[in-house]
């Protein structure tokens, strides 16, 4: 213990010294600038700048937009680049520029979460496009000693500005990264999946922890919003006393614009249609490189669809490509790439990211350096293989879809039910919801979206499919489809499908099986893989939502985000299905009504059956590389 101690504070003294040497080399090699850059309409935006102090050669911008605030403000305050991989832009010369997006903090102008795209904007009219185009502009009339190209970045909701300055279309914009995209609302990121409301996302991000990021910045500001904060420290409790979704809104007040903007709108209408970024990938001129992380919690849904409609939209573009890890929201640009919650890798992926795809593609195209034949059109990391795979397309073009069937002894099998009347089922109860997770916590863990599932397989109110154990390597890249032939006894439910890896009974990491009692036990671990939830009423129309007719047979079938996963000889591939993941989605009152106004006493508990019959079969669609 004595050795690890010391090779520990060893190192924290040589990180220590290398992260002050690179703040001393950044300080001494930049100056930093405030400025205000009016936008078209007027409006000025906040932006901050670190501007190489050499002369020898002339650089390249990189710019962020962000409305998470580009502190520290402060023109003797940097930003603590030295900390991570970004260190290395400032080592190339690029003039770094944040700035904060309109309407928050520093910024002037009114703020909109995000702002549809206007492709038919005339005069002074704005969006997102326009504030970079705008911005742009005057970075190369006002920085001297710049080359005349831009490159934009950003994670998450910077991803979706990233998206957004593609669209702008300036021609000095020579390549864009929209990392965790933002994409859409409703359909798969951050605050609904297929309609279902993400209550703890959404809820946690605009007014119960950190900085409050819905409430109002009537002027600029350097302060954070006060959070109205938590009762008590376990999720599940708290969300499950508030009751109803109204309650919620209730807490919220109404200064939180987009939340009561949400509870107006619970379906896809014009509302949300317009908040689709992808209506912004239609002739997109910038090299493109859409980055996400296949256990994304927050947007794992936006960079394989925004990808998949710049291709759509934009045939024969040279360079759209697409990079994904095994990585949480945003993890490719920490220092650590190592693991995953329990699931660990074999090599940094986060470095190697860094270092072969993010900063060889820009350094090619902003500044004429390397190049970047290493980087395919899709380059995505194989989990459970441990392994980085290129291919041309996305899904990989030989893929073959393998179907599987539920049956009713709980086998998951290729052969076809060949029976009559059969069914398992479960009582789905508001009351007692599934819980998304084991342990008793307070913010929603990014670790959920490969945790162990034997919590889950051990309720009644889960359905537990498994196959045999494989005798091969079963490769997935791509879309599952899960295919839900069910009756349910009252008219709504939701339907939550779990593709999962059954590990060995045997299996142990080589580098912990001799190590301590802390060790999680990963034989016979269930590695959730890639689950996702499906509100039953959209089953025919997301825009058009439609009651479930009691006992009536009915098919709900729905795609969940692409997987790149090897199910390695020796394990199994289990289903799991149930009708709640709470606190992360909010409950279903299993009847028809407005499920963001309804009261508790409109849950109720209903019988969900899930078929097993000859015609009548549920059943997964696997896109299995062949």
């Amino acid at each position: 213990m004595k050795k690890i101690l010391l090779l520990f504070f060893i190192l924290v003294g040589i990180y220590s010294n290398a992260a002050e040497v690179d703040s001393t080399w950044i300080r001494k090699n930049y100056t930093k600038k405030e400025v205000y850059i009016t936008m078209r309409d007027g409006v000025k935006l906040f932006t901050s700048l670190y501007i190489p102090k050499s002369s020898k050669e002339t650089h390249p911008f990189l710019l962020t937009r962000t409305p998470y605030s580009c502190s520290p403000y402060g023109e003797k305050n940097f930003s603590a680049y030295w900390n991570n991989y970004r260190k290395e832009y400032f080592k190339e010369g690029y003039i770094v520029v944040i700035q904060d997006v309109r309407g928050k903090y520093m910024s002037e102008g009114q703020f909109e979460d995000v702002r549809p795209f206007n492709a038919a904007k005339k005069g002074k009219e704005i969006d997102e496009a326009s504030d970079t185009y705008d911005t742009v502009e005057w970075l190369l009339k006002n920085i001297s000693g710049n080359n005349g190209n831009v490159g934009v970045f950003g994670i998450s909701y910077p991803g979706f500005y990233s998206t957004m300055a593609a669209a702008s279309n300036h021609p000095a914009i020579k390549a864009v990264s929209p990392q965790a995209p933002v994409t859409n609302w409703f359909i798969g990121d951050d605050f609904h999946h297929n309609g279902a409301f993400f209550q703890m996302d959404a809820f946690n991000f605009y007014s119960a922890v950190g900085w409050g990021f819905g409430a109002p910045h009537p002027k600029p500001t350097t302060e954070h919003t006060a959070s109205i904060g938590f009762s008590v420290d376990d999720n599940y409790k708290y969300y499950l006393e508030q009751g109803s979704l109204k309650n919620l809104t209730k807490l919220t007040g109404d200064t939180i614009a987009f939340w009561s903007e949400m509870m107006e709108h619970p379906d896809y209408d014009d509302w949300w249609q317009a908040r689709d970024a992808r209506n912004a990938t239609k002739n997109l001129n910038p090299a493109m490189l859409w980055v996400g992380g296949l256990f994304d919690a927050e947007d794992c849904w936006g960079a394989w669809n925004a990808y998949k409609a710049a291709e759509e939209n934009n045939p024969g573009k040279e360079f759209n490509a697409i990079v994904e890890g095994p990585w949480s929201h945003g993890q490719w640009a920490a220092n650590d790439g190592t693991h995953h919650g329990n699931i660990q890798f074999p090599t940094n992926t986060s470095l190697y990211f860094q270092q072969n795809f993010e900063i060889p593609f820009f350094n090619y195209l902003l500044k004429g350096k390397g190049d970047v034949s290493q980087i395919a059109e899709a380059n995505i990391y194989i989990t459970g293989a441990d392994e980085w795979k290129s291919f041309t397309q996305w899904p990989p073009k030989n893929k073959v879809d393998k179907t599987m069937f539920l049956k009713a002894d709980g086998k998951l099998t290729d052969t076809e039910p060949n029976l009559e009347n059969s069914f398992s089922s479960y009582i789905s109860d508001p009351a007692k919801p599934v819980p998304y997770e084991e342990n008793v916590h307070l913010n929603r863990t990014r670790e959920y979206m490969s945790n162990d599932q034997r919590f889950a397989a051990r309720r009644p109110d889960v359905l537990v499919f498994q196959t045999d154990i494989l005798k091969e390597d079963v490769t997935v890249t791509g879309n599952v489809i899960a295919d839900i032939v069910t009756s349910i006894s009252t008219t709504d439910a939701d339907f939550v499908v779990k593709i999962i890896d059954v590990f060995p009974d045997d299996f142990c990491y080589e580098e912990t099986s001799d190590d301590s009692e802390n060790t999680y036990p990963m034989g016979a671990y269930q590695m959730l893989v890639r689950g996702e939830v499906f509100r039953g009423r959209y089953r025919n129309s997301f825009e058009k939502p439609a009651a479930f007719v009691p006992g009536q047979v009915d098919e709900v079938k729905f795609e969940l985000p692409s997987i790149a996963h090897c199910f390695k000889t020796g394990h199994r591939i289990m289903v799991q299905v149930q009708s709640s993941w709470f606190p992360l989605v909010d409950r279903n009152p299993q009847q028809f009504v407005d499920i963001y106004h309804c009261n508790e006493t409109d849950f109720v508990k209903s019988e969900i059956k899930i078929y097993h019959e000859k015609n009548k079969a549920s059943k997964i669609i696997l896109p299995v590389l062949n």
